[in-house]
């Protein structure tokens, strides 16, 4: 079988932030001293050579780089500076970009202004949806309140309508999603594979997927295990977030004034406590750079926390105005959370950054199956 090389490889990752990966010279030490590299899945060195030979094919149909978790060993002791965490960190919004097959993925990976227009495009339907749409149907800003003195937030954003478009939201996005899965595993599991999976062999693993997401157990594999919590309580605060407003808005949204021990207000109250407790540790990182795995960041990372902080301080702003009885200040929340979460969910969730959440236990589950493939 030939395996055509692709002389312009090199340039096409240079858009993903990929950086002086030419500076490698294969002395294995990245290979060593990952505590996540195993025998037939070994990184970063491997990745880097198919990088260096054109080899798109071989990269494409790699796990690897999923694997990692950039702990920022590699990079510490590279005696080349070749920064080989960061290159698989860009290997990801590269391999992204290859599974979507609308091609809008690699767009916003590789262009700050396409991102950023789908962004103000989406939040400004949002908009005029509130103040202009809704309106005419009837739905709009009340200063009455209710009988316990809270804002009349139904009135002005119909659950009805809202969960109907959650739902719709939600569909579009697993469809993206899963049918960028399946492309993930025709490039990794079937396409030019001398080997074979069985059904069972599928079935039998495929328990390593729920587990691998809900607990991430590779993650606590890297020696600074407060990165590895931290990471989780962004991940669980945000899927049960999730989960919650598309699956029980009419229990969440609601005008009654709960007691504060109530379950639905701890679930929230959980969530937000999450995503503040990784946020908090990912932005300061950031700006601070004295860890390895912080500092090197690509817009699209800076894009998603932004996001992904606005939403979280809204919603926080939309339950302190409601349940005191403040309504302009609630309504002009509300808009401006959903204004920020709408984008980030159709843009972040397939397409870009939040889309790892997905793709990670996937890789996981689809490296047992190469291990337990025979062949043809």
């Amino acid at each position: 079988m030939s395996i055509r090389v692709n002389p312009d490889l090199r340039n096409e990752l240079i858009q993903f932030g990929i950086g002086d990966w030419n500076a490698c010279y294969h002395c294995g030490t990245c290979t060593a001293i990952c505590p996540l590299s195993e025998e037939g899945f070994l990184f970063p060195r491997k990745k880097i050579r198919l990088m260096q030979m054109g080899l798109q094919g071989p990269l494409e149909s790699s796990v690897e780089p999923w694997l990692c978790y950039y702990c920022g060993d590699c990079t510490k002791t590279c005696p080349r500076d070749a920064n080989p965490g960061e290159l698989m960190m860009s290997l990801r919004r590269y391999l992204t970009s290859t599974y979507d097959w609308t091609g809008l993925s690699k767009k916003f990976y590789t262009s700050k202004i396409w991102e950023l227009a789908w962004i103000l495009f989406f939040a400004a339907l949002v908009i005029i949806s509130f103040l202009v749409i809704l309106p005419s149907f009837g739905y709009k800003f009340t200063t009455e309140l209710t009988a316990e003195g809270g804002v009349k937030l139904n009135s002005f954003a119909p659950i009805p309508i809202i969960e109907a478009f959650d739902w719709i939201m939600a569909i579009i996005v697993a469809t993206l999603l899963i049918s960028n899965i399946l492309r993930m595993y025709y490039k990794i599991i079937w396409k030019n594979s001398t080997t074979k999976v069985s059904l069972w062999v599928h079935i039998r693993e495929f328990w390593l997927l729920i587990f691998n997401f809900a607990v991430q157990p590779k993650f606590s594999k890297c020696d600074d295990k407060r990165y590895w919590g931290a990471h989780w309580f962004l991940m669980s605060g945000y899927t049960i977030m999730f989960i919650v407003i598309v699956v029980f808005l009419p229990w969440f949204q609601t005008e009654k004034i709960l007691p504060v021990w109530d379950p639905q207000r701890w679930l929230g109250y959980y969530a937000t406590f999450g995503l503040l407790f990784g946020l908090v540790i990912a932005i300061f990182g950031r700006l601070k750079k004295k860890d390895i795995k912080f500092r090197f960041s690509h817009v699209s990372d800076w894009l998603f926390l932004v996001m992904l902080t606005l939403t979280v301080i809204t919603g926080i702003f939309i339950h302190i105005f409601r349940i005191n009885g403040m309504p302009m200040a609630t309504y002009v929340s509300y808009i401006t959370h959903m204004a920020v979460l709408v984008p980030m969910i159709l843009i972040e969730v397939p397409f870009s950054k939040w889309s790892h959440l997905a793709y990670r236990p996937f890789a996981v589950y689809f490296t047992q199956l190469k291990k337990n493939a025979v062949l043809k």
